[in-house]
């Protein structure tokens, strides 16, 4: 059976474009996957700790040698890389912030990224241990930025999904959400067009 994980990673909890056209997507690959099974990752919903001392100290311990606070917070990171590892088709709303990904998207990543478990070094360089899977980023913005030095949110998602091994990544934009009303009805219409070729 396939497995859709949908990742919502909007700021607002209500109204989101990116997670608007993402519950599309999703909707669209259950119909293209009958029986698929659908799993919501709400990442505004339910926050993960930025990187500090703890979260650091809790990846870096030896698993006989954490305290109970960083066996909690290495088991939270081991549960989001098997729910990663579990899905077939990873379907991610990243909708643009200040030029990038937002910070609750950043934090998830930060969560995913383990040495030895989602990726390892050789001498070969990196090599990503999450393979096999289809990835869709659905990018929701402002303004138009696609083709511009002013994208560094796309060669980044690129970058970071290939490090840990994802690397069939197709991209759906909504661009010029913010730049009139007709503007953003085409930006959604383009946008539904790809996710209807999906």
């Amino acid at each position: 059976m396939t497995t859709i994980l949908q990742i919502n990673s909007a700021a607002r909890s209500q109204g989101a474009n990116s997670t608007l056209l993402v519950n599309e997507l999703t909707d669209k690959l259950q119909q293209s996957n009958p029986g698929a099974q659908v799993v919501v990752r709400n990442l505004q919903a339910e926050p993960l700790p930025h990187l500090d001392d703890a979260v650091l100290g809790a990846f870096f311990t030896p698993a006989d040698q954490r305290t109970a606070e960083q066996a909690a917070i290495a088991a939270r990171s081991d549960a989001l890389i098997a729910e990663l590892q579990a899905a077939d088709i990873i379907v991610i709303g990243a909708p643009m912030y200040n030029f990038g990904i937002s910070s609750q998207l950043k934090t998830y990543f930060d969560f995913l990224a383990r040495a030895g478990i989602t990726f390892r070094y050789t001498a070969n360089g990196p090599e990503g241990l999450v393979t096999g899977k289809k990835v869709y980023v659905v990018s929701a913005r402002g303004g138009k930025y696609l083709g511009t030095p002013n994208d560094s949110q796309t060669p980044y998602l690129k970058t970071f999904l290939a490090f840990l091994g994802m690397t069939d990544v197709s991209f759906i934009y909504a661009e010029g959400l913010n730049m009139g009303p007709d503007a953003a009805s085409a930006a959604l219409a383009s946008a539904r067009e790809a996710i209807a070729a999906a």
